[in-house]
């Protein structure tokens, strides 16, 4: 995944083989980051080819894809297994903190600029957090969330496995009728 952001070119690599403290790893990155202590995914981060960072999370194991990381000011948002990280795109490229967003899996990061909402799709809840960590609320519904996620301007809308339809107010994460 690329993101071409006022730092430059950042790249988000899955890194799936990735051992932390090992030397025998193909990449080597400046920086690594285990967010719990069982590991089942980890994301690399590169800025104009230099690699700067390995984050690792336990809870699901996710791939890398359009919605795995976003760039918010001067924070590199990463959603990896369970958790969000958010890693300062300013030099020496630190966490400034992580959330976990879900019990199990962490589908997705979004940003709805209009709102400055930051929402996580998870596996079984749909979170709204702040820049800055503070998770604001968390909805959950019957089933896992998988068959569809939107944010659309006046809501949310996410399908679960079962196909039931949810739409959730983006202020307070009540669910609409």
């Amino acid at each position: 995944m690329n993101l071409h952001t006022d730092y430059g070119l950042i790249t988000v690599t899955n890194e799936p083989t990735y051992s932390f403290n090992s030397a025998d790893n193909r990449r080597s990155y400046a920086s690594e980051i285990q967010l719990t202590d069982s590991i089942w995914s980890n994301h690399g981060v590169s800025l104009n080819g230099d690699l700067i960072v390995v984050v690792g999370a336990g809870g699901g194991a996710t791939d890398v894809h359009a919605h795995s990381a976003l760039v918010v000011e001067d924070k590199l948002l990463l959603a990896v297994g369970d958790h969000i990280a958010c890693i300062s795109m300013v030099h020496p490229y630190s966490l400034l903190w992580s959330l976990q967003v879900d019990f199990a899996t962490c589908f997705g990061i979004y940003w709805q600029s209009q709102r400055r909402a930051l929402i996580a799709h998870g596996e079984i809840a749909i979170s709204r957090f702040s820049t800055d960590g503070r998770l604001i609320w968390q909805a959950f519904g019957a089933d896992i969330f998988s068959e569809g996620f939107d944010l659309l301007p006046d809501h949310i809308r996410t399908v679960d496995f079962e196909h039931s339809v949810y739409r959730f107010d983006y202020d307070t994460g009540e669910r609409l009728t």
